[in-house]
């Protein structure tokens, strides 16, 4: 089985669901192969999808970044297709959107990282772009930053962000629902404390305050939770996101698996299996020589803050980019330095830091 493959040849309800969060954990566990047992992931090969998603993006496209750093976009969305239907609540809402999205800049030497994430109620401009079949889509003006993904899938998620960032995308990668709850299954669950009850139906998620192992259910609850804490909104939906990252990120670290070569290669399926990447990543030995660079990046060299927005005077359920705060991040990005504390300072940050912390 070929490691590319293109909408057309894969079940695109299972490409087109994924959470952040399982992405850094596949980067994990492939690290955690190349330390010993990397020979059993080229058996692996065929489970991963990619894209060649440079090839519908043309030429007008932001320059590489000279100074070795690189930047990713992780990306996921809410459809609920196939046997995603089940998790996370509710039937098939359509087309697919981008539920969540994030752009991780890696510095230079992969030592440390920092994430933006990018909130689905931004009313953003977005370019024209093509889609994966070909098709060509106008550009529009005042839409939501998920309806990118909905538009034109993978290639247009991409021009969208460059577009508005100025930011080079070096790779995407996009992890499913169905991967990511059994991902965090085989790992043995992700514990976490919670700073009060959480109780979302939307996401079938309660939790009473305190320090819980979460499996792949509730861990998916909690990724997808808005209503259940803070103001409700997609805002404090990516602050549980980001402490849930951070308690992933240790519990990969911590895991003891290169004992038990059922176990890992286990994981490798799952892990291999969740993925869709750009076709740089589209080999397990692509995908673990890029893993294998940031084994370096712990939970204590990760900035994570959200892009900086305002609420919509027009519609309080959707937020604008601050122009002059995101400028500050994409310029330090751009110039490979640490994101000054001014850029998020006095923004529509949401309400739900501190629910939730890495244990």
């Amino acid at each position: 089985m070929s490691a590319e493959s293109t909408p057309g040849n894969r079940d695109k309800g299972r490409r087109r669901k994924g959470l952040k969060a399982a992405a850094w954990a596949a980067a994990g566990i492939v690290v955690l192969g190349g330390t010993g047992a990397g020979y059993l992931y080229f058996k692996l090969n065929g489970n991963i999808a990619s894209i060649d998603i440079d090839q519908f993006l043309g030429t007008d496209r932001p320059e590489k970044a000279d100074n070795g750093s690189e930047n990713i976009l992780v990306l996921g969305s809410d459809t609920r297709a196939g046997d995603n239907g089940r998790l996370g609540g509710g039937a098939d809402e359509g087309s697919a959107r981008s539920d969540t999205a994030m752009i991780v800049h890696v510095y230079e030497g992969h030592k440390k990282a920092s994430v933006v994430s990018l909130p689905r109620d931004t009313v953003i401009d977005r370019p024209a772009c093509t889609d994966t079949d070909g098709g060509s889509h106008p550009a529009a003006n005042g839409v939501m930053f998920n309806s990118a993904y909905a538009t034109g899938g993978a290639p247009c998620a991409v021009k969208t962000v460059e577009s508005i960032t100025d930011l080079r995308m070096d790779h995407y990668l996009e992890v499913d629902f169905t991967g990511f709850q059994k991902l965090i299954d085989e790992l043995g669950g992700v514990e976490v404390t919670t700073g009060e009850d959480i109780d979302d139906p939307d996401s079938h998620l309660r939790l009473e305050a305190g320090t819980h192992r979460l499996d792949g259910e509730q861990a998916l609850g909690l990724v997808r939770t808005r209503h259940g804490v803070g103001d409700g909104s997609d805002l404090g939906r990516i602050q549980l996101q980001q402490a849930f990252v951070k308690a992933l990120l240790r519990q990969v670290e911590g895991v003891g698996v290169l004992t038990s070569p059922k176990k890992l290669y286990d994981l490798a399926d799952t892990a291999t299996k969740a993925v869709t990447t750009d076709s740089g990543l589209g080999s397990v030995n692509s995908l673990m020589s890029f893993a294998t660079g940031l084994k370096n990046i712990t939970p204590a060299h990760l900035t994570m803050i959200t892009m900086p927005v305002r609420y919509d005077p027009a519609d309080p359920n959707r937020v604008l980019m601050e122009q002059t705060k995101a400028q500050q991040v994409w310029d330090a990005l751009k110039n490979d330095r640490p994101i000054p504390e001014s850029a998020t300072e006095n923004t529509a940050a949401g309400e739900a830091r501190g629910v939730v912390s890495a244990h």
